[in-house]
């Protein structure tokens, strides 16, 4: 090759533009069991090292949401998720519409920024029974959020249920029954124990109280001067809003006295009448719940019921209706924030003398 042709063939290379070298969205990640034998929770963790999940988020709303629909439980780990902004944006780029604010509290939480709060600040030495969240609102949230921003040194974890299963599980003749009948919540505010009305509904004024209450279907009374009591009836099985699947969707073992662990339970049956117990359930037409029922309905939970070990960073998306959560005992320092996206609100997926739906 003379000396002009080889300055040719250099020239002809610099024209060559560079190829880059495109990897698909869905090779950026690796989606698998946590557990092995188990279906819930399937981990996503990266498959490139240092990958923006808020970026891969943005770009794969549509795969987030066919992943959650087919599991109902997503764990993203090794994404580095560890501050609130972090998480608060995750929600953001994974949900529609407004977080949800926390309203007619049961658990003791603080909010750490806007409508992002403490999972539960509950003493560390209590355990949480499984329940979805706001089964006894008119309005749920259809998404929660959990982020670990600090780990446990032993115990904390948040374990989860399958609402579907623990519907399958309980005897056709209990389930028929709670269609019928539905869930009574009866609560007592400002007697010494427990959450203050105050509390609850975010607020100091007893009017505001009234109007929320009447807004949801909440029967209240106030008793002498700050102390007030509601009822409210809600379902206890639903449709799910997506796939019209039969969810076991309620607190109704969450919040009877039975399900209370000891020394707390004894101390307010020996406080309290019955009927003015902070929390309690019945059936919707006030009949008492049976103890056998009661029973199997806590072997159901328990039967479902899947734990796994925090790490930092860790993000888990449910889908509140379909899976149930909780939190058990813990040593050292552990912060796990929660967030709440995507109400829903339908009459159509309440089950009303429909036992078989």
């Amino acid at each position: 090759m003379n000396n002009i042709q080889q300055k040719q063939s250099l020239g002809d290379l610099g024209k060559i533009k560079r190829k880059t070298v495109k990897v698909s969205q869905a090779e950026l990640i690796e989606v698998q069991p946590l557990l092995a034998g188990k279906n819930i929770p399937v981990v996503i963790k990266p498959v490139v090292e240092g990958l923006n999940l808020l970026k891969w988020a943005q770009n794969n709303r549509e795969t987030i949401e066919a992943l959650l629909l087919q599991h109902r439980a997503l764990l993203f780990r090794n994404f580095h998720m560890n501050t609130t902004d972090l998480f608060n944006e995750f929600i953001k780029v994974t949900s529609t519409g407004e977080l949800l604010e926390y309203r007619d509290r049961s658990s003791p939480r603080h909010e750490i920024s806007n409508k992002i709060y403490t999972s539960t600040d509950y003493p560390a030495e209590q355990r949480i029974f499984l329940h979805n969240e706001g089964t006894y609102w008119l309005t749920w949230p259809l998404k929660i959020y959990f982020g670990c921003l600090t780990a446990a040194s032993q115990g904390g974890e948040t374990p989860i249920a399958d609402c579907r299963n623990i519907f399958q599980r309980i005897d056709p003749k209990i389930r028929e029954r709670f269609i019928e009948k539905k869930v009574l919540y009866v609560r007592n505010y400002n007697d010494g124990f427990g959450l203050t009305w105050q509390t609850v509904f975010q607020t100091e004024d007893k009017t505001v109280v009234e109007e929320y209450c009447r807004r949801n279907q909440i029967d209240f009374e106030w008793k002498d001067s700050d102390r007030l009591k509601t009822r409210q009836i809600r379902q206890a099985v639903a449709k799910h809003a997506k796939t019209g699947e039969m969810i076991w969707f309620n607190h109704a073992t969450f919040f009877h006295i039975s399900t209370l662990e000891e020394p707390m339970k004894s101390a307010l049956l020996a406080e309290f009448k019955e009927e003015d117990l902070p929390n309690n359930t019945y059936y919707g037409d006030g009949s008492p719940i049976e103890s056998s029922v009661l029973d199997e309905l806590r072997a159901a939970y328990q039967q479902e019921k899947i734990t796994f070990p925090w790490q930092l960073g860790d993000v888990l998306l449910l889908d509140n209706m379909s899976i149930a959560h909780g939190r058990e005992s813990f040593v050292g320092a552990r912060k796990v924030v929660v967030g709440m996206a995507e109400p829903f609100s339908n009459s159509s997926s309440y089950l009303e003398g429909a036992a078989n739906g």
